[in-house]
């Protein structure tokens, strides 16, 4: 007999008991980005609609885009900030696939701009919702995905925008074990740090891809997604010397 209890769990997690929660920004000229990427940019190759070009006239369309490799929601793999890092075709489909920790500090980043996660924040959230799994992946919900920029400029221009503290991403992996972490705003760690002059290369963005581990940035909607009890997929082209990429990423998550 066929061993059928894949295709019976797809069926569990798509039936009722369950939702699905979209992890992911539209990809478009208007996704929020990095300040210094240029927006994603397309160019119509080859199309079926009446009025294209003769040379153009094809049974298909087809659009050739342009886009920064961190743009969007998107994946940092170990060689973004690590020379001898892996690239994206080295990352394992197992590394797709994690449990969901959501720690959320939503409150106080809307009361401080530029909140810094510590290691008492996640202490505190293990005294509450049980202690983080090992192999997880460790979700920073801000809320900051609800702003129209994700730099959050003061009237001179500053960013101003919450990040991990190299202490907090220390703890998550050499106490925890975890497999991976993500976050909504476009950068790793708080704004402060970043716009140092001596903040190159930014401490806990290089701490964590130096682990070996990978990371989502600008990612949404996990005010949407339970403290603990979700599963997520992250899903992203296995490029060949990529050091990172729009992603598509999703929660399962049980309904209450």
């Amino acid at each position: 007999m066929a061993n059928l209890k894949l295709w019976d769990f797809v069926k569990e997690v798509k039936g009722t008991g369950y939702k699905w929660v979209d992890l992911t920004h539209e990809l478009s000229p208007e996704t929020p980005h990095w300040y210094g990427f240029k927006p994603l940019e397309g160019k119509l190759l080859f199309d079926y609609r009446e009025g294209t070009p003769d040379d153009m006239m094809a049974p298909m369309r087809c659009i050739q885009y342009s886009v920064a490799s961190q743009y969007g929601t998107h994946v940092d793999v170990p060689l973004h900030f690590w020379g001898d890092g892996r690239d994206m075709s080295k990352i394992t489909v197992k590394e797709l696939v994690y449990p969901l920790v959501v720690v959320d500090k939503s409150k106080e980043c809307a009361e401080n701009a530029e909140f810094t996660m510590t290691v008492a924040d996640l202490e505190k959230w293990e005294s509450e919702n049980g202690r983080i799994p090992e192999g997880a992946f460790v979700a920073f919900r801000s809320d900051w995905y609800k702003k129209s920029n994700l730099d959050n400029p003061d009237e001179n221009g500053n960013p101003h925008y919450p990040g991990w503290s190299v202490d907090a991403i220390k703890w998550l992996v050499e106490e925890r074990n975890i497999g991976a972490i993500g976050h909504e705003p476009a950068d790793t760690d708080p704004s402060y740090v970043t716009t140092k002059e001596d903040a190159y290369p930014y401490p806990g963005e290089q701490y964590i891809l130096e682990t070996d581990r990978i990371q989502i940035e600008v990612m949404r909607n996990l005010d949407q997604v339970p403290a603990v009890g979700a599963m997520i997929v992250c899903a992203f082209p296995k490029l060949k010397d990529g050091t990172g990429f729009p992603a598509r990423c999703f929660a399962i998550c049980p309904e209450d």
